[in-house]
């Protein structure tokens, strides 16, 4: 049977009839074409369950790396410098030598104070001797008793001559013994600040400095609401350490102890003193350095968390992507808590189990947008959120 269509383009001629043909099916093409670049496939985003976990919540403060023992060297003598016997910046162990002053002075100083000390020693055996004698004469009467008693008054001067001396000789001793300036606590020594051929006034002149190196105590201060909860968590067990960072490195960690909470307020800030004590063995942290504190501030035993990056702004409002059961996406406001590594804890907006786009969000232009989901975990399996944190922090 003859088609009507072809057999109307061929009253137009056989050539005629032929190119209307091809603009007929051109047409229908462009129009299948068009029809498919207008409905582009769902775009892929990865999803994960909102988390709900129990979790500890940080608080980061700012703080100063200080040492325990601060010691200004001064001698206990006067005298000229013979010896400086450190290098200077090295690390010294309590009793060794640092500065020797010239110690012939108190030398023979030493020496003349034994010498009193053995004269009068003499006189004391003179004494007891007459004292002695005086005893027997006055039983025999041969002597009165106010020399008796000059004789015992005597040999109580002659003991009393004794330890006058005993004194003046222990003193030179000590003397003899401070030309020796040894260091009082093991620590780092400073700068050599009075050097050999100069004199050192006692209790006057700056020697050097001697600052302790392990361990050594970070001071910060918090909000007091915190220190109850921080009390508690790290005396019960649950967590044992803070967590410390210095400002002239990245990434890496170490693990201190709080060990004391001031006694009062201050009241111009409203905040505590806190002190933990760092370990430093090597010694390479200094006093003075700048240091990052992470404290345990409060124990929640169920909160809903998500990643960092699925939290949105909009203005003054924060917002996810919740996929529904249709793969369509929809906006959900939220209320947002403390960051716990890379997730964030959710107050408001989210329930357990509601699927949020965490990666993709970029594919994502509006409410009711027909996606391809990706089911993925929150966070990954056998870390804790800060974990994950650190780690990739180490890795870059």
């Amino acid at each position: 049977m003859e088609n009507p269509a072809v057999k109307k383009y061929s009253d137009y001629g056989p050539v005629a009839g032929l190119a209307i043909a091809l603009t007929v099916l051109l047409t229908g093409c462009e129009a299948q074409s068009d029809e498919a670049m207008a409905m582009p496939p769902p775009p892929e985003v990865d999803v994960a369950e909102v988390l709900e976990e129990p979790v500890t919540l940080w608080e980061s403060f700012t703080g100063r790396v200080e040492s325990p023992a601060t010691v200004e060297l001064r001698p206990r003598v006067t005298g000229y410098i013979t010896e400086v016997a450190f290098e200077e910046g090295e690390v010294v162990t309590a009793g060794d030598l640092l500065f020797q002053i010239d110690p012939r002075p108190y030398k023979a100083r030493e020496q003349a104070a034994r010498a009193e000390l053995a004269l009068a020693s003499s006189q004391l055996e003179l004494a007891r001797s007459e004292a002695g004698r005086a005893q027997t004469l006055l039983e025999s009467r041969a002597i009165s008793r106010e020399e008796y008693d000059q004789r015992n008054a005597a040999l109580m001067s002659a003991r009393a001559q004794v330890q006058a001396a005993q004194a003046a000789l222990d003193t030179a001793e000590l003397d003899l013994q401070y030309t020796r300036v040894t260091a009082p606590v093991s620590g780092r020594a400073g700068r050599a600040l009075v050097t050999r051929g100069n004199l050192a006034n006692a209790n006057r002149s700056l020697l050097t400095t001697v600052v302790s190196v392990d361990p050594m105590h970070v001071y910060f201060e918090a909000a007091e609401k915190f220190s109850a909860s921080s009390q508690e968590l790290l005396e019960d067990g649950r967590i044992r350490n803070l967590r410390i960072s210095l400002g002239d490195e990245s990434g890496r960690q170490y693990q201190g102890k709080l060990d004391f909470i001031d006694n009062h307020v201050n009241p111009g800030t409203g905040t505590l003193q806190y002190r933990a004590v760092l370990d430093n063995p090597g010694g390479m942290i200094r006093p003075g350095q700048f240091a990052r504190v992470e404290m345990p501030v409060a124990q929640l035993d169920r909160a809903l968390l998500v990643k960092r990056n699925a939290v949105l702004a909009d203005q003054d409002r924060r917002y996810v992507y919740v996929v529904n059961d249709n793969n369509r996406v929809a906006p959900r406001h939220v209320a947002t808590g403390r960051p716990v590594g890379d997730l964030v804890v959710i107050r408001e907006g989210l329930n357990r189990g509601d699927l949020v786009v965490i990666n993709g969000v970029q594919k994502v232009f509006g409410a009711g947008m027909e996606v391809k989901p990706q089911l993925v975990a929150m966070k990954e399996s056998g870390q804790d959120a800060h974990s994950v944190a650190m780690a990739r922090e180490a890795a870059q």
